[in-house]
């Protein structure tokens, strides 16, 4: 049997708890140390795991003092980049969270950096290891083209959740931030090139650095004539009605996801973010006299993983690369380009202009 794979965790928040839970539960990771500027939430992290690994403030340190065979960033995106350069530089394999950096260049030298050192670099997009979002995609691509993908994601957050979003923000708008995975998925469903991106957006708050908005919505359209639009708002002043909208339609029919009903979850809680309860598939055909030919049908999900299970789930994806060697080519490619159209979608709301890409 291998042995384990030395891991360090940097960034001892939401996702980095939620990683290193499967790293502490895996056989095949060992936790080498646990790295993060406050000391709080280093010890939360490691309450919730219930043992007591090395503890480090400075990711620097901590990597030359574990020589880890990968790592795991968890951090803020605006350290992403950095992080992961001298990760490769220590011969280190890297997960690291979405998004893959802060501009488009940063993401590019990372990918090229990965390819050139033969370590295998996995970014955090859950949505391709859940379950029902697979199912989600692939019954998209039964409805024809083109399609029409509608999704968004606002969050009515305060407290703590607004702090976070208020410090994401000092680098990158909601569209970006959480624009990639939805991009992605979109891309995924039509599985033809995107060609131009607009948007539009709002500056709700004066709690935010200059020239930051915490609203925004993109649209981008393929070269299939699939578009797509999606919202994304962050606030104590952002609405909860319809704030979950995952809808695709295409000529024939539609397949919505059906989950987070009023009453359930509020929309700052990160846990269902991914839940999906239910799909329901609408077919467009019609009788003679006009009518419906097929009734809708409702394919049940609620078996899906949780937040923690969906993160293990990831955690699979990444041993079993570094274990097996596997190709990550199109992975990574594909977070390059779902970077690109979030980041052109800013150009876009920055400039009043429509971006080609």
């Amino acid at each position: 049997m291998s042995r384990p794979v030395r891991i360090l965790v940097v960034g001892c928040g939401h996702m980095g708890t939620s990683h290193a839970k499967a790293y502490h539960s895996m056989e095949g990771f060992e936790i080498v140390g646990v790295v993060s500027r406050g000391e709080k939430s280093r010890h939360a992290l490691l309450a919730a795991l219930g043992a007591d690994y090395r503890q480090f403030s400075s990711f620097e340190e901590a990597l030359a003092a574990t020589a880890p065979d990968a790592v795991s960033i968890n951090t803020y995106p605006d350290t992403h980049a950095d992080y992961a350069r001298k990760a490769f530089a220590a011969g280190c394999h890297v997960f690291l969270e979405k998004p893959l950096a802060n501009t488009v260049r940063e993401a590019r030298e990372v990918v090229d950096l990965a390819t050139k050192s033969g370590k295998k670099l996995v970014i955090g997009y859950v949505l391709r290891v859940h379950p029902t979002w697979t199912k989600f995609i692939e019954t998209a691509q039964t409805l024809g083209k083109p399609l029409v993908m509608r999704m968004n994601l606002n969050q009515q957050s305060s407290g703590d959740q607004w702090q976070t979003h208020k410090q994401l923000m000092n680098s990158m708008s909601p569209i970006v931030d959480c624009g990639v995975h939805y991009v992605d998925v979109m891309c995924l469903m039509t599985g033809s090139k995107p060609v131009r991106v607009s948007a539009i957006g709002a500056r709700l708050t004066d709690e935010l650095v200059p020239g930051m908005y915490n609203y925004g919505c993109l649209q981008v359209t393929f070269a299939d004539g699939s578009v797509g639009w999606y919202e994304a708002g962050w606030g104590p002043m952002m609405s909860e009605v319809a704030y979950f909208v995952k809808d695709v339609v295409g000529p024939r029919g539609c397949v919505s996801i059906v989950g987070t009903r009023e009453g359930e979850a509020a929309s700052d809680d990160v846990n269902a973010h991914s839940k999906a309860a239910l799909l329901k598939l609408h077919h467009a055909e019609t009788n003679a006299d006009g009518t419906f030919a097929r009734r809708d049908e409702l394919i049940d999900c609620q078996d899906e993983p949780d937040h923690d299970g969906l993160c293990r789930l990831e955690q699979e994806v990444f041993l079993d690369a570094i274990r097996h060697d596997r190709d990550l080519t199109a992975h990574m490619e594909d977070a390059v380009s779902s970077l690109r159209i979030v980041l052109a979608a800013d150009e876009a709301f920055r400039t009043g202009r429509t971006v080609d890409l």
